[in-house]
């Protein structure tokens, strides 16, 4: 009983002293110390705001001091908000730090671009954290740039309720519906002029064509996406950028954060939904990233509904291409990095692809899908599937590779047909065991399989960096394709003439990777 009085005792005092704001203190004298000389608050849009930085102003002499002052330069006129140990405010006065202590600052802004100056499109907003005064003064620079944008988002009507669009019709004949709307006809096509910014589903309507010009770039916030109805079609015309890093030429979809932290998380929008009736899509030199399902393609009876063409889907929480009866044609299309399925064939369709590479390292969870998916039949009820004829599914100087052991999933209703076709590609599918007694996993039938090479390493570069670039010489990829088909397609996604007397498979022509050394 005494221990637990004396632990009692002690800790109370622990308390009353660190709670104590009676003790003595002198002035600081500029000796203060800091965790960073220049808060960076990345990029952000107009009237968006930023995330929080944060920042420590350490107090690293032996005495406790009081700062007489921390204030922003351009005072209450400034676009900062600052947070100072709990305090909110523009500026503060008599801020203590024990010895050897220190204090955090929380940065935050939202700025209106056109409430600054000689702005052309983006302006470099900059102000000053200001400490103590005259000799005394110390500052931290703060940095920010702004863009602005067009911005598209459902109506807000007067009694708080949020334009919605019908998607479907549920099993008790209930309406469907998504915050939305449909973009007016001045609105179908998206310039490189300025970004574009879109909340909620920004929906094409029947018969109209949405159109996105080169360099454009298409930003969503959480739970938005685009959508195109029936008869409707979407047509992005990406090209080549004369420099390789700088993408300045491809179309981009990606989310509304542009902070280096949120440049590789998935799910942070929803996706692009080309819906049942839509049809004649094409997307060029396009990267679409960050999303819960890349392109979501709905069936179509007819003509071709979807061609890509160098198009990258990356860091996708769940699909990056999942079409349902789907007639789709791809050529130099790399997608990786997906929570489920880099590419699912589903119920049945029509698709050929050719020098693709479809990988999978996904690295935020458990995958359990492989990286390529093909089924013809869904089931709908307990006992009950939706069955349609997989017309074709041909892949042709391709790579299908991930970090499991079985990256092809073939799932066959035998009461229609299932069509399928391997050529000229790299195949991952490890069964030591014979595990997988299935016909249509017998790799040596040269009606299913023709020229694959099975489970050697295509030496990617960088999957972590969805670089899949493949070496030359030592990649299982490197020489396996069919001339014929590399002659159709004769650039690889770099913009590299491919070898047509001996091409490599997947997206790229190999090359030699630099020295690590160098």
């Amino acid at each position: 009983m005494r221990y637990l009085y004396g632990l009692a005792l002690v800790f109370s005092i622990v308390l009353w002293s660190s709670c104590r704001n009676d003790f003595e203190t002198v002035s600081s004298t500029g000796n203060l110390e800091f965790s960073q000389d220049t808060i960076f608050l990345d990029t952000v849009f107009t009237n968006i705001g930023s995330s929080t930085r944060t920042m420590k102003v350490y107090n690293k002499s032996s005495d406790d001091i009081t700062i007489p002052s921390i204030r922003l330069e351009q005072g209450e006129a400034s676009e900062y908000r600052l947070n100072v140990d709990g305090l909110a405010g523009k500026s503060f006065e008599n801020i203590n730090i024990l010895a050897k202590d220190s204090i955090f600052i929380f940065i935050e802004t939202t700025i209106d671009i056109d409430n600054l100056p000689n702005t052309d499109g983006s302006f470099l907003y900059t102000d000053r954290i200001l400490f103590d005064t005259d000799g005394n003064q110390q500052n931290v620079d703060l940095v920010t740039l702004v863009k602005d944008a067009v911005f598209l988002f459902p109506e807000q009507y007067a009694d708080g309720t949020i334009e919605t669009i019908v998607i479907g019709i549920d099993q008790d004949d209930e309406e469907i519906l998504i915050e939305g709307f449909y973009l007016e006809d001045n609105q179908l096509h998206f310039t490189n002029e300025k970004p574009y910014v879109i909340y909620g589903y920004a929906a094409v309507a029947p018969n109209k064509t949405l159109t996105v010009d080169a360099g454009a770039r298409v930003h969503f916030h959480r739970d938005s996406g685009i959508l195109v109805a029936q008869n409707g079609s979407m047509k992005v015309n990406g090209s080549p950028s004369t420099d390789p890093e700088l993408l300045e030429n491809q179309v981009i979809f990606e989310g509304d954060r542009l902070e280096p932290a949120f440049s590789d998380i998935p799910g942070q929008w929803g996706t692009i939904w080309l819906t049942q009736g839509s049809t004649d899509h094409e997307f060029s030199f396009t990267t679409i990233k960050n999303s819960v399902v890349g392109i979501l393609m709905d069936s179509n009876d007819g003509d071709r509904t979807l061609t890509l063409k160098d198009v990258q889907i990356y860091n996708i929480s769940n699909v990056g291409l999942l079409a349902r009866t789907g007639d789709v044609y791809g050529e130099n299309v790399v997608i990786n990095n997906c929570g489920q399925t880099s590419l699912s064939c589903s119920l049945g369709g029509r698709y050929n692809f050719v020098h693709s590479t479809f990988a999978n390292y996904w690295n935020n969870g458990f995958r359990l899908f492989p990286t390529v998916s093909i089924d013809n039949a869904l089931q709908v009820g307990e006992n009950e599937f939706l069955v349609v004829d997989l017309i074709e599914a041909n892949f042709t100087n391709c790579i299908i590779y991930g970090s499991e052991r079985r990256e092809i999933g073939l799932f066959e209703n035998t009461s229609a047909l299932f069509n399928f076709n391997f050529k000229n590609s790299l195949l991952k599918f490890e069964d030591p065991n014979g595990e997988f007694d299935d016909e249509n996993y017998d790799f040596s039938n040269e009606l299913l399989y023709t020229d694959i090479v099975l489970n050697e390493d295509p030496v990617f570069f960088n999957t972590g960096a969805n670089d899949f670039n493949i070496e030359s010489d030592t990649s299982g990829a490197d020489g396996i394709g069919n001339p014929s088909a590399a002659s159709l397609v004769p650039l690889d996604a770099n913009g590299t003439n491919r070898n047509t007397s001996s091409p490599d498979a997947g997206a790229y022509e190999s090359v030699v990777f630099p020295d690590d050394e160098g």
